[in-house]
């Protein structure tokens, strides 16, 4: 249900951002916390009630704790060494927050749960091999992202992705992609795509750097020019005879061409330019796949 400012339409629009905040921090941790229980089947320890001389399993948090240390080492711990949310002052890293939300989503798995008794001593907890629960995880986390503004997204293949405003991505589609004959420029132009959608900054120069592996792999659609013909073929192909057209799409070609001879893109040398800004690398990935999503409508 919508609140009154949302229904009035009065409401500030939500910063959008990828920054993980302390507050931020704290929902979704919470959240993983609330569904911690739904590891049981990895993490669990046998007790006995002595009243009722009964054995029953309960989810273990120190083999949790164990195991989330050694998996996601930079994972914020307080001076207890405990999972926790870090507080304004202290330094942590908020990608291995996602790392955590990832192997939740990853392991989790339905539970039943019932009291041993109508005194309600203890609870049984009963492992399924189901998986239904990750839909409510999945809702909770994502209305997180979306109320705090932050641009994630966890997705049904149980990863998170980063949500990019006004990138060419969803105009990009898997049937333009799959309309490439060639399996090698298809893999590589997926997996640039993939690694785009990553959250971690430092794997988006490399997305950089694999689409322009793409586009070079494209050259190699007609076997019977040499490469450096291929700007031209193309060209003409998507002009449908306007020289104008023809003059820009050379002309792109060329200047993407450029940027990945010139940009620390495709080759690595002193002589090269380094953006510091990702926002840069941002904008030559969707230039240089805009073009390569249109050519590939000309190139049957």
């Amino acid at each position: 249900m919508t609140l009154f400012t949302e229904r009035h339409g009065i409401r500030n629009a939500v910063e959008r951002t990828f920054i993980i905040t302390v507050e931020k921090y704290f929902l979704l941790l919470d959240c993983c916390t609330k569904y911690y229980k739904n590891l049981i089947h990895m993490f669990y320890q046998e007790e006995h009630h002595d009243f009722t001389a009964k054995d029953y399993t309960v989810f273990s948090r120190k083999k949790f704790q164990y195991r989330i240390k050694s998996k996601i080492p930079s994972l914020y711990c307080d001076e207890y060494g405990q999972i926790a949310t870090p507080e304004v002052c202290d330094e942590y890293d908020q990608y291995a927050l996602l790392d955590l939300i990832e192997f939740v989503a990853q392991n989790i798995k339905d539970i039943y749960e019932r009291w041993n008794s109508k005194y309600k001593d203890f609870i049984y907890t009963d492992e399924l091999e189901t998986s239904e629960v990750f839909l409510d995880y999945q809702k909770e986390i994502n209305d997180i992202f979306e109320e705090s503004g932050l641009q994630y997204m966890l997705t049904d293949d149980k990863i998170i992705e980063r949500i990019v405003d006004d990138s060419t991505l969803a105009q990009s589609g898997s049937s333009v992609i799959s309309a490439i004959p060639n399996k090698s420029t298809r893999d590589i132009l997926q997996e640039s795509i993939s690694m785009y959608k990553n959250p971690r900054p430092e794997i988006h120069k490399n997305a950089v750097e694999k689409i322009w592996d793409a586009l070079e792999s494209l050259k190699t659609h007609y076997p019977e020019i040499e490469k450096n013909q291929f700007d031209e073929k193309l060209a003409i192909k998507m002009s449908n005879g306007d020289e104008k057209i023809k003059a820009i799409i050379k002309t792109e070609l060329s200047q993407l061409g450029n940027i990945g001879n010139n940009f620390r893109i495709r080759h690595f040398n002193a002589t090269q330019i380094e953006s510091a800004d990702e926002r840069h690398y941002d904008y030559f990935f969707n230039r240089c796949l805009a073009l390569i999503v249109l050519a590939i409508k000309y190139m049957a």
